[in-house]
């Protein structure tokens, strides 16, 4: 019992920057809701349901503009489509845990929570459920929360833009991308990834170069031939989390 109270607390200390970083886009998205005709309780509905920033503001801005409901719901799989090559890398961090479990791990499996249960797993640690929930707990009454509360407050804030809050996310999670840099052929990974992105900006249009650039990286790497010392370092790991 003290293992798991101690692991939840060490979640704990994780979230505590991901919940800084995020609160000003989660009063955003509730002040944005709200002017695109949502109440504060649908806004803040929004946020425990779907749970996902970037989906939410292009969900609201689509709301507003009378959009064909399924072409909501393809836009919003576009933005979250990353979220599927995430379970599919934290899927085989989790498999140990019973069925139930997995289920809640994935409902609340952000970017932030993503990159940080990787990053445990890569250096041979067992992510548990308790520091899972750890991390993800906080994050998730927080935007709820703050969701609630940019709903309620957010016109007092003239214009978020004029001083950076917007930029706040990107930040964070530049950080979270440089945290893997010392991963074989990261740098041309994260190029090609980021190439296909802004081209698929200027010619396809938001939110599917987000979708595009994930992709673009994912093939990128899959199309690059593996070097003997990553094949030897890659079972030594294996062995290691074994």
């Amino acid at each position: 019992m003290s293992d798991r109270r101690g692991e939840f607390w060490q979640g704990v200390r994780l979230s505590v920057p991901v919940v800084v970083a995020s609160a000003p886009f989660a009063i955003l998205f509730g002040a944005l809701a709200v002017d695109n005709g949502f109440s504060v309780a649908e806004a803040t509905l929004m946020s425990a349901s779907i749970y996902g920033g970037a989906s939410q503001l292009v969900g609201i801005e689509l709301f507003g503009q009378h959009v064909a409901p399924w072409l909501i719901v393809l836009s919003i799989f576009a933005v979250n489509f990353r979220h599927v090559l995430y379970s599919a890398a934290v899927g085989k961090r989790i498999d140990h845990w019973p069925f139930l479990k997995q289920a809640i791990g994935y409902f609340f499996l952000v970017d932030p929570q993503y990159a940080e249960a990787e990053r445990k797993g890569e250096n041979g640690e067992e992510v548990t459920f308790a520091w899972y929930m750890g991390m993800a707990l906080p994050i998730y009454v927080f935007w709820v929360a703050e969701s609630a509360l940019g709903a309620l407050f957010g016109r007092l804030i003239p214009n978020p833009h004029a001083i950076g809050l917007d930029f706040l996310l990107p930040i964070y999670f530049l950080g979270l991308v440089m945290s893997f840099r010392k991963r074989p052929r990261w740098l041309p990974i994260v190029v090609a990834s980021a190439v296909a992105s802004m081209i698929a900006y200027k010619t396809v249009g938001s939110p599917w170069h987000v979708s595009i650039g994930a992709l673009a990286g994912v093939l990128f790497a899959a199309a690059m031939p593996v070097r003997p010392d990553e094949s030897i370092a890659g079972e030594e790991t294996a062995e290691v989390v074994s």
